[in-house]
């Protein structure tokens, strides 16, 4: 990544855009698709969209492996989707449905839901399983929230690396 722009993925249509620096990437729109590139909420992966959407983004990707059947899943939507609003565009938030796409699951061995990933240029920086017991306080703790945005994504980035099961 440049220091003068940023390659962001669409959630639309999984266009790569470049976003300069300067600009303020909450505004940025698609260049294929002319859509918001940040809605303040987490976008739907697919099978098709989940690679370029880890690979091909400048900033750290944190995705949701749930299941609509999930009663953890569902008590911890409500706080991923307040994360989502406030740190996004430093933060892509996905959600993966595990029942329509089984091989993402299988992929990165998803044994137990809620599972959370944070991917930084497609390798996995930082897994949780929240397990019974979701809620806000487990999702923060994956994004230290006494810091700011930036020097966040960079520990999450970079200290946060073993699983912790609930």
């Amino acid at each position: 990544m440049s220091d003068a722009t940023r390659h962001i993925v669409c959630p639309n249509c999984d266009a790569v855009n470049r976003v300069p620096a300067a600009k303020k990437a909450s505004d940025a729109k698609c260049g294929r698709c002319h859509q918001a590139l940040f809605a303040g909420c987490p976008a739907h992966a697919t099978a098709a969209s989940f690679d370029k959407q880890i690979q091909a983004n400048d900033i750290p990707v944190l995705v949701d492996f749930w299941a609509e059947w999930c009663g953890p899943c569902r008590a911890m939507a409500p706080t991923f989707e307040r994360l989502a609003k406030e740190l996004e565009p430093e933060i892509r938030f996905l959600k993966v449905d595990t029942e329509q796409e089984p091989g993402l699951a299988a992929r990165y061995n998803v044994r137990s839901i809620p599972t959370l990933m944070l991917f930084r240029r497609g390798a996995v920086a930082a897994q949780r399983v929240i397990g019974r017991r979701a809620g806000a306080g487990e999702v923060d703790q994956l994004i230290p929230r006494d810091l700011e945005r930036q020097s966040a994504i960079e520990v999450v980035g970079e200290d946060v690396r073993s699983i912790d099961h609930v």
